[in-house]
């Protein structure tokens, strides 16, 4: 379906309407599965020991890895970057031990994670589409160094990540095992921001980034959920709806306070005790229509804390509204 060639309200109707026509046997929540057929597809997975009510699981629809993890990431220069994406195009900017890297979204909405090595240090680069949630994790626990991939479940429409060392479940939004071995365990998430392209080779002119790996037959700089951020709902059921506020509406997360993206637009800089929130226009969304560079300006966020009379990054992530409000029930949408 060439969703590229409608305009964008047309793209969000057919999206919905693709949608609709899926039979809902698909999306089955997990509790209502054979446990012995999930022990035979999860026969590692510990199922006896979870943090969440399992009927909050859905199945994405397709199987476990269907959605490849990249686990040999290739690497470029700048100026191959510069090649290969738009300046406005958004990336993952990730910097461990002095070293500095790029995960362009156009790639992670295809992959949703990559399994590398920064500054000497195991991360896991993650992106949910359907969240549009960035998560970046240290995928050290204890004296394991763990590999993730895609399970194909979902819950309140997030990645439901698994380690294939022990094939435990884990939420990807907030980095928590929610089924199996290290249900409850928590991975370190780093900070990180999402820029675009351009300006973060021009922050960071000895970094690298990410090029689009060879092997895999994806259409990278096409989006593959059209319409999607201009939408009116998430797309699995049994979400709790966020009160005076668009449920895919952008906000950017702080812990258990958010900002909508309408309001740092229009202020353009929010100070709050010690946060200093800036918006600035040239990122484009991964989210919008088919063709990433055919895609509408939302702008791009920086979240950073005053300490010692400078400003140190602190993490955040720019979501969608019921994401937040999912994860974080106890926090508030400032708009």
């Amino acid at each position: 379906m060439m969703t590229g060639f409608y305009p964008r309200n047309m793209c969000a109707k057919l999206f919905a309407l693709a949608i609709a026509l899926i039979p809902l046997s698909v999306f089955a929540s997990i509790a209502a599965a054979d446990i012995e057929a999930l022990k035979s597809a999860w026969p590692r997975t510990d199922f006896s020991k979870t943090t969440v009510d399992l009927a909050e699981i859905f199945s994405g629809g397709i199987p476990r890895d269907h959605i490849p993890a990249i686990d040999q990431p290739t690497i470029g220069t700048l100026a191959q970057g510069a090649d290969a994406y738009d300046p406005r195009e958004p990336v993952i900017t990730v910097a461990v031990n002095g070293q500095i890297r790029g995960y362009p979204l156009t790639i992670l909405v295809w992959h949703e994670i990559v399994n590398d090595r920064l500054g000497d240090v195991p991360i896991t680069v993650t992106y949910c589409p359907l969240c549009s949630s960035a998560v970046v994790f240290d995928r050290r626990v204890g004296d394991r160094v763990l590999d993730f991939g895609v399970s194909g479940n979902l819950r309140f429409s997030d990645l439901v990540m698994y380690d294939r060392q022990t094939e435990s479940w884990w939420q990807q939004f907030t980095g928590t095992g929610i089924v199996g071995e290290y249900a409850g365990t928590e991975l370190a998430i780093l900070p990180v921001r999402v820029e675009p392209f351009g300006v973060f080779a021009a922050r960071n002119p000895n970094a690298d980034v990410l090029l689009r790996p060879p092997g895999f037959p994806r259409n990278y700089g096409v989006n593959p959920y059209a319409g999607y951020d201009t939408g009116d709902s998430p797309l699995f059921p049994g979400i709790p709806e966020p009160e005076g506020i668009a449920p895919l509406a952008y906000v950017v997360a702080v812990e258990n306070q958010a900002w909508s993206l309408e309001l740092l637009k229009r202020k353009k800089r929010i100070e709050t005790d010690d946060l200093v929130l800036t918006w600035q226009t040239g990122q484009l969304s991964v989210l919008d229509i088919a063709y990433i560079k055919e895609g509408r300006d939302i702008g791009y966020v920086t979240v950073q804390r005053k300490q010692d009379g400078g400003l140190v990054e602190v993490l955040h992530d720019m979501t969608f509204a019921f994401a937040f409000n999912a994860f974080r029930p106890d926090g508030t949408i400032h708009q």
